[in-house]
C-alpha cells in the first residue's frame, strides 16, 4: 500500500475516532459511539502495516504513524475497562452470600416468531426475573406459559418494537408501566422481596438514535438520566436492567453511572457483547444490567442464540453489603449535573418518584 492509500485510510478512522468528541446528540454522530472496539482493531492494523510496508522516510509517513497510533489508544482507552486486563469494579460474591437474585433480559426481536428458543432458557436458567423487550400480543400468550415459574407479571404489548414484558417469581410491589420521556416508549418499575429485603427494580428500552429511530439522542439520554436519579435517590438496593440501546463505553451510559452511583459487574471481566446475534464482526454491548453496591457477582452469562439480533444474558447477584470497595464506580460531580441538566433540557420528562 503506498503512502498516500495509508493517509486516506488513516484520516477516515481519525475522522470516525474524533466524531464522538462533539457534543452533539445527532445520530450520525453518536453511533460512532458504538463499534470503539472495531475501530480500534482497524486502526492497530493499518498501524502494523504501515510499519511493516511503509519506509519511515520522511515527516509526513511519521505524522501519519503517530495519527494511527494516537486513535489506537484513544479508542483502548474508552474499552480496556470491559476487559481482563482492568480490575473489577464489583466482587465476586462470598461463598456464604444467602440473598441472591437471578435475572434475565432478552430482546426478542418482534418479528421473530421462534419463542420456543428463549421459554427453553428459561426453563434451563430459572430466573427470578425475566425482562423482555420488543415484545408484541403474540409474544404475550407465548410467554404467558411461563407463569407456572414466574406467577408474577407486567404486561405492556405494543407492535411498535418497544412492548416490554417482566415475569417474575418473586411478588411485584408498586409495579408500574411508565412512560418517563415519549408516550410510546415505556418502561417498568417494581419493588421487590427477597428473603424479607427489598430492592427496586427498573427495566428499560429507550429508542436509539438512527435514520430510522430518532434523529437525536436526546430522548434516550434523557430517560436514563430519570432513572439514574431515582436510584441516587434509593434507599433501598436497586438494579437497572434491560435493552437501553448504547454501548456501555459512551459517554451518555457513562453519565448514567455518574449520576446513579451504579456498578458495572462487566468492568474487569469481559464487554459481553449482545448485539449483533448475526454479525460476529459488528458487536458491541448493549444489554445491560446495573446494581448499587449492596450487590456483589455471583455469575454473569451471554446465552445462547434466540432467533433475535440480540443475544439474552444472565445475570446472578448476591446481596452483600459492604462487600465492594467503598470507591467502586464512578464518580459524581459538578459536570456530570451540569450535562443531566443539559440531557433533560426541552424534554417534557416525567420525574415523579419512582418505586423504591
Amino acid at each position: 500500500m503506498s503512502t498516500p492509500a495509508f493517509a486516506i485510510a488513516t484520516a477516515v478512522l481519525v475522522v470516525a475516532t474524533l466524531l464522538p468528541v462533539i457534543r452533539s446528540g445527532r445520530w450520525w454522530i453518536r453511533g460512532f459511539d458504538f463499534p470503539r472496539l472495531q475501530l480500534a482493531v482497524g486502526s492497530a492494523g493499518l498501524l502494523m502495516a504501515q510499519l511493516a510496508f511503509s519506509p519511515m522516510d520522511g515527516p509526513w509517513t511519521v505524522a501519519i504513524v503517530a495519527a494511527n497510533a494516537a486513535c489506537v489508544l484513544w479508542q483502548a482507552w474508552w474499552i480496556l475497562p470491559y476487559t481482563r486486563l482492568m480490575p473489577r469494579e464489583v466482587e465476586d460474591a462470598p461463598a456464604d452470600a444467602g440473598s441472591r437474585i437471578r435475572l434475565m433480559a432478552s430482546n426478542v426481536l418482534m418479528p421473530n416468531r421462534d419463542a420456543d428458543r428463549l421459554l427453553a432458557l428459561v426453563r434451563e436458567h430459572r430466573p427470578d426475573v425475566l425482562i423482555a423487550v420488543e415484545t408484541d400480543a403474540w409474544w404475550e400468550t407465548r410467554l404467558d406459559t411461563l407463569l407456572d415459574v414466574l406467577p408474577h407479571a407486567i404486561r405492556c404489548p405494543l407492535d411498535n418494537l418497544y412492548g416490554m414484558h417482566l415475569y417474575s417469581r418473586l411478588p411485584l410491589h408498586e409495579a408500574e408501566v411508565r412512560y418517563l420521556v415519549e408516550d410510546d416508549i415505556p418502561s417498568m418499575h417494581a419493588t421487590l422481596d427477597i428473603d424479607g429485603r427489598r430492592l427496586a427494580l427498573h427495566a428499560l428500552h429507550p429508542r436509539p438514535p438512527s435514520p430510522t429511530e430518532a434523529e437525536s439522542s436526546q430522548e434516550r439520554d434523557a430517560e436514563l438520566v430519570v432513572v439514574g436519579r431515582a436510584a441516587k435517590r434509593s434507599p433501598i438496593p436497586v438494579i437497572v436492567a434491560g435493552d437501553l440501546n448504547d454501548v456501555a463505553w459512551s459517554r451518555t451510559t457513562r453519565l448514567f453511572r455518574k449520576i446513579s452511583g451504579l456498578l458495572d459487574p462487566r468492568i474487569g471481566r469481559g464487554m459481553y457483547n449482545t448485539f449483533h446475534a448475526r454479525l460476529p464482526g459488528l458487536r458491541w454491548p448493549l444489554d445491560h444490567l446495573f446494581h448499587s453496591r449492596h450487590f456483589t457477582l455471583v455469575s454473569l452469562r451471554r446465552l445462547p442464540d434466540v432467533g433475535s439480533d440480540h443475544f439474552p444474558i444472565l445475570v446472578e447477584l448476591a446481596l452483600a453489603p459492604g462487600e465492594n470497595d467503598a470507591d467502586a464506580g464512578l464518580d459524581d460531580d459538578a459536570t456530570a449535573e451540569h450535562d443531566a441538566r443539559e440531557a433533560l433540557d426541552g424534554v417534557q420528562a416525567d420525574e415523579a418518584p419512582v418505586p423504591g
